[in-house]
């Protein structure tokens, strides 16, 4: 299979796969941040007072559009939502896969990519539908690091004609898409990529301005080429500023967060966060569930498994600098530099969670963290490549290179290995993270049907119970409220045929 069809008919198969395992694993049933947003929006969802509220740029407008949508034609149905997320991560998936075709790296690394990318790590974003939105929004955050990196390597010297990719439309959708992006998709997730393209941008525009292209400096004298760097800064700043005028009118709500300080809770437990930190990094080589549930690991593997991950960015870092990677294409290190702000993020707004240290390993986190992985792969597949280059055709050949350049080959061929080793290894703990979600599913689909009975007889279930099969923590009086509404208007399970019919028509 050529790499041409392979970038499109793995993210297509991929599709597939994700659709058959919702279907296998859940049932079309509001549950947890669905409740919140049935109350906030429904039944009058087209209704503009609820659009035009200070804090708009937080409630993601496109979720506006498609939960209209859903409601005129679907009926509120989760597996709409659900649907939309897989599309989301198919599309995704599409871009890596345009990038290895670009780069023409192996079949292999393609193959390893796919896998990663349709990993059921993320089971709980791919079930809970309310968060499709944020597939879409990574699937932006890779397209534009593509433009972006067909710009960057648009007329460097030592790229192939083939790699000179740039569109007539990459420039002007540099400008263009992180408006959209930020104000329009990616909700709180715009910090990773806002902060990833602010240090980006402005390193190079500094570099741009006072370093010449050989490496010597300009004496203070600008260059041209920083001009465009500065302005794509400031259309990264621009929407980002908007949004956080925006963010300062929101309320939020952490069921079980602590009332602590930061200082305060360093003080009483000091070892919480490099724990939360560390730990966090190994739910990308084998899901937390499977890891706590499952395998019963102990604390201190988990540790040692979180330390590996991290000698994974290290290493993928550490490839970039030594063949300069980041001379050739940004793409990798973009998304390297993406996965490990996601760790820091996710540590400085979950800390508030005292009690729980491995709450940095949920599934819900594993979309973001997978950009490093994604890219620390991508890296060891373009240095393997480089590699193998490089290496001598004939013995003459090595013997005419020197002992030193022989030596240097003889590191970065070791710096590859290792490289395709952690592939592996990482590949294995995401197989069997999705061979265990796999035979957990029928057991995922019974607790949904439990909801579905649930929410056919909730005025007959205690307070309690409601909190615990909808896995909604706010209020029971919530849960009832948002069922009221889909009962009335004969929305979700409530407009099922198949349903009324089995519950013999008194529903």
């Amino acid at each position: 299979m050529k790499r041409s069809y392979g970038c499109i008919l793995f993210p297509a198969a991929g599709i597939l796969f994700c659709l058959w395992y919702v279907c296998s694993a859940t049932s079309d049933v509001v549950y947890s941040d669905y409740i919140r947003l049935i109350n906030s929006y429904l039944p009058d969802v087209w209704n503009p007072e609820k659009f035009f509220v200070p804090d708009i740029l937080t409630r993601i407008p496109v979720n506006f559009l498609s939960r209209g949508i859903n409601v005129e034609v679907f009926h509120f149905s989760v597996r709409f939502d659900q649907i939309l997320g897989i599309l989301g991560l198919g599309l995704a998936a599409l871009v890596i896969g345009l990038y290895v075709r670009k780069e023409r790296l192996g079949f292999g690394f393609l193959l390893a990519v796919m896998a990663l990318m349709f990993s059921l790590n993320k089971w709980e974003m791919l079930t809970n539908g309310s968060g499709w939105t944020h597939f879409l929004a990574f699937a932006c955050f890779y397209y534009y690091y593509l433009v972006l990196d067909r710009v960057w390597q648009s007329g460097k010297k030592g790229i192939r004609p083939g790699q000179r990719t740039e569109k007539p439309w990459d420039r002007p959708a540099l400008l263009l898409l992180p408006f959209i992006i930020t104000l329009g998709i990616a909700g709180q997730y715009c910090a990773i990529y806002s902060g990833v393209m602010i240090v980006v941008y402005g390193f190079l525009g500094i570099w741009n301005t006072f370093i010449d292209t050989d490496g010597s400096p300009r004496a203070g004298r600008g260059a041209d080429k920083s001009q465009r760097y500065w302005l794509w800064l400031l259309c990264i700043l621009i929407p980002l500023g908007l949004y956080i005028v925006s963010n300062a009118f929101t309320v939020e709500e952490h069921a079980g967060a602590t009332e602590l300080s930061f200082t305060e809770a360093i003080r009483q437990n000091p070892k919480f966060f490099p724990a939360f930190f560390i730990k966090s990094f190994a739910a990308m080589f084998l899901g937390g569930e499977t890891m706590e549930s499952r395998l019963h690991l102990p604390n201190r593997v988990i540790l040692l498994i979180g330390l590996l991950v991290m000698g994974g960015y290290l290493l993928g870092l550490w490839l970039n600098v030594k063949y300069q990677i980041y001379e050739r294409t940004l793409f990798p290190l973009l998304l390297i530099l993406s996965g490990g702000c996601s760790h820091i993020l996710i540590l400085i707004s979950r800390w508030i969670f005292l009690n729980q240290e491995n709450y940095g390993m949920s599934s819900r986190y594993a979309v973001q963290f997978q950009m490093g992985i994604i890219g620390i792969v991508l890296t060891i597949a373009i240095a393997w490549g480089m590699e193998g280059h490089r290496r001598p055709r004939s013995e003459d050949t090595g013997r005419a290179l020197g002992r030193r350049a022989a030596k240097r080959l003889k590191k970065h061929s070791i710096a590859a290995v290792t490289g395709v080793v952690f592939i592996g290894i990482i590949l294995c703990g995401n197989v069997a993270t999705t061979a265990d979600e796999l035979i957990k599913a029928p057991h995922r689909k019974e607790r949904y049907e439990e909801k579905v009975q649930a929410a056919l007889n909730y005025k007959n279930y205690s307070d309690e119970d409601l909190e615990n099969i909808f896995e909604y923590r706010k209020g029971p009086e919530k849960i009832r409220q948002a069922l009221e509404i889909l009962e009335t208007n004969r929305w979700n399970v409530y407009g099922r045929m198949d349903i009324k019919g089995r519950e013999g028509g008194d529903t």
